[in-house]
């Protein structure tokens, strides 16, 4: 019944999505003022070169299937310029030519040629994530657009729209240190949630009265990261049925950098609800212009320098084998993400680690390292070893106790991620001086 009422709900607010961005492109849009930076941009391996991507629709091998996306790169592209880069997922049934086509939820007509936008394609016009394979297309397109294009990578941001909502809160879980904030409309734990124990800027858009995903799914969603980014948990203040208004709420006591926004609006399943109106085909909608305001809160910045306590975690971070308690999935069962990098090593009946590079700059370098339990128990804590190259030190180090910063370095978990159910994985992060091209060596992982 819920799946009858998602296409029926999809195709009919599809076109409200095409009507309410065209009609915000023909009223026109304030222009953006850039942000500005002193000091040096953290900008990919593209900037500098003469790019031979091209804005259209692209291919892309991944997973060993053929993907694609639709890249837009801004007019009067100048190599030299670290950009924005936005990813836009499409609904359920819809397709990345909707987003392309709808100014990417709007946000297109706002970024005055400020910002690289990817539409990726969904696999059956959806995101299940089966094994991962669509957090892997959103590596490998950000890899070719990055290895190409000039991105700042302090400026990556991801939003979409139900299913889309669901995928864009699937990166935030597991892509924490690459994505710089999100926005879900109308979101649900459809697509995963593989970590979720990090923080991410967050903005969650809902209607009151959703038939499709009830309201309390994308409260469940919003509430992670209340918790990952150290807000103060609070009720926010929703308007009530038949006002036609929205209520915008800033949560206080977050981390530094690390905002939660949420936004429920007396409306159904619709990425463009109005104010004072409830007609699908007025285009008067207030959402673009709040998801460019967020994202464009974020000023670029140079790579990091220190990283979030390890020794004082949130209170409130669930252990990471523990899904949202207030609003399972109703329509499609979350999947979990392997890692990207090579298969994890250690023992039998160990845990085991795999490590990925996030970023680097002149002279330094951020990695992750995924922490897996391989066995059919629990486990209560984990330690990881590794071995880092000639020149390289750990500077700061997040959701760990390292042991040493140069040479053979030990792990421990923190307070809050010992725990791992089987199956269950978490993530630890770290910045480092020396060079990134030569990844940890001798990496192990072994619990009690």
């Amino acid at each position: 019944m819920v799946q009858r009422r998602q296409l029926l709900s999809y195709i009919a607010a599809a076109a409200v999505l095409v009507a309410a961005t065209g009609g915000a492109l023909r009223g026109g849009f304030g222009t953006e003022a850039a942000a500005a930076t002193n000091g040096t941009l953290a900008a990919t391996a593209g900037c500098g070169k003469a790019p031979t991507l091209t804005s259209g629709t692209r291919t892309i091998s991944s997973s060993g299937q053929n993907r694609t996306y639709i890249l837009q790169i801004p007019g009067g592209y100048d190599r030299n310029r670290p950009y924005r880069l936005v990813f836009g997922f499409h609904w359920l049934n819809g397709s990345a030519n909707n987003v392309a086509s709808a100014g990417y939820y709007g946000l297109a007509p706002l970024s005055n040629n400020s910002t690289i936008f990817v539409a990726p394609q969904g696999i059956d016009a959806g995101w299940a994530n089966t094994n991962g394979r669509d957090l892997t297309l959103f590596d490998d397109i950000s890899r070719q657009v990055e290895n190409d294009l000039c991105v700042d990578t302090t400026q990556r941001f991801a939003l979409g729209w139900s299913y889309g909502g669901a995928m864009s809160y699937a990166v935030a879980c597991a892509r924490p240190t690459v994505i710089r904030a999100v926005t879900v409309l109308s979101g649900a734990n459809l697509s995963g949630c593989n970590g979720g124990t990090q923080p991410v800027a967050y903005f969650g858009i809902h209607g009151i009265y959703d038939s499709v995903l009830n309201i309390s799914q994308g409260r469940a969603l919003r509430d992670t990261f209340v918790r990952n980014n150290g807000c103060t948990a609070q009720s926010p203040r929703e308007p009530s049925r038949g006002s036609l208004t929205h209520i915008t709420t800033t949560y206080s006591g977050c981390r530094s950098g690390y905002p939660v926004q949420w936004a429920a609006f007396d409306g159904d399943h619709t990425p463009s609800p109005v104010d004072g109106s409830s007609s699908p085909n007025d285009s008067r909608t207030w959402t673009s212009a709040e998801i460019w305001r967020f994202f464009t809160q974020f000023q670029s910045t140079t790579p990091p320098t220190t990283a979030p306590p390890t020794t004082a975690p949130p209170t409130t971070a669930p252990p990471t084998t523990a899904p949202p308690t207030t609003a399972p999935p109703t329509t499609a069962p979350p999947t979990t993400a392997p890692p990207t990098t090579p298969p994890p090593t250690g023992e039998p009946g160990s845990c085991a680690a795999t490590y990925r590079a996030v970023n680097s700059w002149p002279g330094g370098f951020q990695g992750e390292v995924t922490v897996a339990n391989n066995t059919a128990t629990t486990i209560s804590g984990w330690t990881v070893r590794l071995t880092l190259g000639s020149g390289q030190a750990i500077s700061s180090l997040w959701s760990g106790i390292n042991t040493g910063s140069t040479g053979d370095v030990t792990v421990r978990n923190a307070a809050y991620n010992g725990t791992l159910g089987p199956n269950a994985s978490t993530t630890f992060g770290f910045t480092a001086t020396g060079n990134g091209d030569t990844p940890p060596g001798n990496l192990t992982c072994t619990s009690p």
